[in-house]
């Protein structure tokens, strides 16, 4: 391919990895207590956060063709219905070890895309509007997670600040 594309990807996965380990860290940082608090009155609590984000990546295993999502079961708890539904979460915990596992076997997938991948489509886009819009590529989806992360990793920062 041609060293801009190879340095976007490489720009675009440092970005992706840096938020990741900031989020583990996050995570792990916060007490229970505070995982359960709302990041603001009337938002979402830590552990939904939490769960949402875990769910939201290991969504990128049949988006970016890698295979079945590894916990299918977080879907409709943390993306197909709020925090507010009164769904049973799984406890943090284990929700801490999903997060290790989605992002541990990500990586290992991200480590062997090659460029050319990163710039193909993705399965939530049809080929003719592939062809109409190919920015819509997998490596603009990995961008737009990111963002998505960043956007969460700042409300959950008002919970480690409720402590401080």
């Amino acid at each position: 391919m041609n060293p801009q594309q190879d340095l976007s990807v490489k720009m675009a996965l440092d970005s992706w990895y840096t938020q990741i380990n900031k989020g583990a860290k996050l995570f792990r940082q916060l007490t229970f207590d505070q995982l359960i608090m709302e990041v603001a009155p009337g938002r979402n609590t830590g552990v939904y956060l939490l769960g949402h984000l875990v769910a939201v990546h290991d969504g990128l295993h049949p988006i970016f063709n890698l295979g079945q999502t590894l916990h299918p079961e977080l879907e409709n708890i943390f993306i197909k219905n709020s925090d507010k539904s009164n769904l049973e979460k799984p406890a943090i915990k284990l929700l801490l070890h999903h997060w290790d596992e989605v992002h541990g076997d990500l990586e290992k997938h991200f480590s062997s895309m090659t460029t050319e991948e990163w710039f193909q489509k993705h399965n939530s886009i049809s080929e003719e509007d592939f062809k109409k819009e190919p920015n819509r590529n997998k490596l603009n989806v990995l961008l737009n997670r990111t963002n998505h992360l960043s956007y969460h990793l700042g409300q959950l920062a008002f919970l480690k600040a409720e402590e401080d």
